[in-house]
């Protein structure tokens, strides 16, 4: 058959297809959807039970469509099996209010319900630990389950606890949230230009190490510049950005520039686009197509083996239109398609790219343990303890709070004194 013949035979059955009502792209997405993994990088479902159930799994059912439950939430199973979801980083997070009081034991009780909706549900969810983990609960058809701790300070500035943590199932850990650590900066410093280290101090840098020693993925959304250069610099295995989009389209300190977005490249790492309209459009507003842009801006800068998804859905309350939820996946991957990204570059987008970073990061732990690298045992630094005096700084200094503590301890010295 000539070239001609060939050109005007697919001609003929696109127009037949347009006729027939049949949308190739949406055709094509699904079909990319059903051949790998979705794994989007950071969902914040087990939050939402927490404020709206106390973490009580017999309050709710992930089967039913909570849109008509609770005022504002993006995830329930329908509309999971609706957006195609294949493997799910379930963040673990509690506000950086709790740093140095009770945040690793609320993060543990986030680690539990995530455990335990896994278990629950246990004909839906899978959860996995691996990357051979996700592709066997993919091709048993389930969600394979995963979880990322959501910031540093949930760890209380342990590497035993980022140990245990690693032994409970935890995935990743964002090195910071919206806080600094006693070792590491986050955006916050960064926006507000009040850096406190200017990236990771020497311990900072042994949580990265010990993390890949472990196997467990560095993520930087979240934290400041010179922290994002420092985890790059010292990082033995590709890390993530669970949820960051690119800081050219939306000049929020929450995204990557693009001088990172080429260090991201030379480490193999990704950067998984975040949807909050904030951070997409700089506004209150956005819509599909802008997200579309940022995926397509890290394709142009990393390149596209270093792009994909983390919607953060149910952990922000402005969505773009077309992406109001967890079912609209399948419609970005069509606007894609659209864009001209072939079908192998959209397999990369949607799980592939996170497979090969964690595949890789599993390689460089079982070589550090293999050459007998041992758990880091460095001090926790100082002003990490939860002390008195730390906890003394969080009550307001008040003539009636001074009075209280006067009067206390007069009691208590009269007490002693008989």
């Amino acid at each position: 058959m000539s070239h001609q013949y060939v050109i005007g035979f697919v001609v003929l059955m696109s127009l037949l297809l347009c006729a027939s009502g049949i949308d190739i792209y949406y055709e094509r997405a699904m079909h990319v959807l059903n051949t790998v993994p979705l794994i989007d990088g950071h969902n914040d479902l087990p939050w939402q039970l927490q404020k709206q159930v106390n973490n009580t799994l017999s309050k709710v059912d992930l089967r039913s469509d909570l849109r008509g439950v609770w005022n504002i939430t993006h995830t329930d199973i329908p509309r999971l099996k609706q957006g195609k979801v294949g493997g799910q980083f379930w963040a673990a997070y509690v506000p950086c209010s709790g740093q140095y009081k009770d945040a690793l034991r609320k993060t543990l009780e986030q680690i539990d319900i995530i455990r335990r909706f896994s278990d629950e549900y246990s004909d839906v969810f899978e959860f996995v630990t691996t990357a051979r983990g996700i592709r066997e609960a993919f091709k048993q058809g389930k969600i394979a389950s995963m979880i990322g701790v959501e910031g540093g300070h949930s760890i209380d500035s342990s590497l035993a606890v980022l140990r245990t943590m690693y032994d409970l199932g935890v995935r990743y850990m964002t090195v910071t949230h919206s806080c600094a650590t006693p070792w590491a900066d986050s955006w916050i410093e960064e926006r507000d230009g009040s850096h406190i280290y200017n990236g990771l101090t020497d311990f900072g840098k042994k949580i990265i190490l010990e993390m890949n020693r472990l196997g467990m993925l560095v993520d930087l959304s979240h934290v400041a510049y010179p922290t994002m250069k420092d985890a790059l610099s010292v990082t033995k295995a590709p890390v993530i950005y669970s949820h960051s989009s690119a800081y050219a389209l939306c000049d929020s300190r929450r995204n990557v520039p693009d001088d990172i977005l080429e260090l991201v490249k030379m480490n193999d790492g990704i950067v998984m686009v975040n949807f909050y309209n904030d951070y997409i459009n700089c506004s209150e507003t956005a819509d599909l197509s802008q997200v579309a842009d940022h995926i397509e801006h890290i394709r142009r800068v990393a390149g596209v083996d270093h792009v994909g998804i983390g919607a953060d859905y149910d952990g922000v309350t402005r969505v773009p239109t077309g992406l109001e939820d967890v079912s609209k996946y399948p419609d970005l991957f069509t606007e894609l398609a659209k864009r001209r990204w072939s079908d192998a570059d959209l397999m990369r987008l949607a799980g592939n790219n996170l497979l090969r970073v964690l595949e890789a990061a599993e390689k460089v732990a079982a070589r550090l343990q293999a050459n007998k690298v041992k758990p880091y045992e460095d001090q926790r630094p100082e002003g990490a303890d939860p002390d008195t005096c730390m906890a003394a700084a969080a009550i307001p200094l008040t003539t009636t709070n001074v009075l209280v503590a006067v009067f206390a301890l007069i009691a208590m010295l009269m007490t002693n004194a008989k």
